[in-house]
């Protein structure tokens, strides 16, 4: 059995598309079928909800998968029906295939107990701890994308709010042309907890 057949996902919203956006905007509550209009509004809405997250989650927090489901809905709840849900469906970028969906739950519980424990708050006082807490957080979080639609850019947020923990700053906006290519290098050898490469992608991107 094809692995995209093993869940039956008709009639999930998050499985379906805006009637008139030919494929490319999610079916959401708005009725938008504009891909233009439809990233415009998910990033005011990101804007928005960072000033919520900012004064939720101060130096002394430490996240949990309830907290990383929480900021998906504060952010998307207004647009799409299964915001802050795990989804339900099988997503891949490239040929690239995240984790299946069944195994999102228990993914999402051993990051909580795993990586999240271990490097949040992120308040470390040697750099290199800080770094690796970054590095191994976001890769997880991405590999597993718990939702169906905004995980690289709530894994983003994440460790925004994890530097910030740290006294830092993350300038994710460094990471363009041949960065992106050593960036998505740097997230598959996450697949063997191999973090390395998405470490030397946060030396970089750390600033403050």
């Amino acid at each position: 059995m094809n692995r995209k057949d093993r869940y039956d996902v008709s009639g999930l919203p998050e499985a379906e598309f805006q009637p008139g956006s030919r494929g490319k905007v999610l079916r959401n509550k708005l009725g938008i079928a504009s891909k233009a209009e439809m990233d415009r509004l998910e990033a005011l809405a990101l804007e928005k909800a960072m000033d919520s997250f900012v004064r939720s989650y101060d130096k002394r927090h430490r996240f949990t998968a309830s907290d990383i489901c929480r900021m998906h809905r504060l952010w998307l709840g207004d647009i799409y029906e299964w915001a802050g849900q795990y989804r339900n469906v099988n997503v891949s970028k490239g040929g690239f295939l995240f984790a299946g969906a069944a195994q999102i739950p228990k993914l999402m519980d051993e990051l909580e107990r795993g990586a999240l424990k271990r490097g949040t708050p992120c308040s470390f006082k040697i750099a290199t701890s800080v770094v690796n807490s970054l590095a191994e957080v976001h890769a997880e979080l991405v590999l597993i994308h718990p939702f169906r639609e905004g995980n690289g850019r709530l894994a983003r947020v994440v460790s925004d709010l994890m530097a910030f923990q740290a006294g830092k700053v993350l300038s994710f906006g460094k990471i363009v042309g041949n960065k992106k290519a050593e960036y998505f290098a740097a997230v598959r050898a996450g697949l063997n907890r191999n973090y390395r490469p998405m470490e030397e992608i946060f030396k970089t991107l750390l600033t403050g």
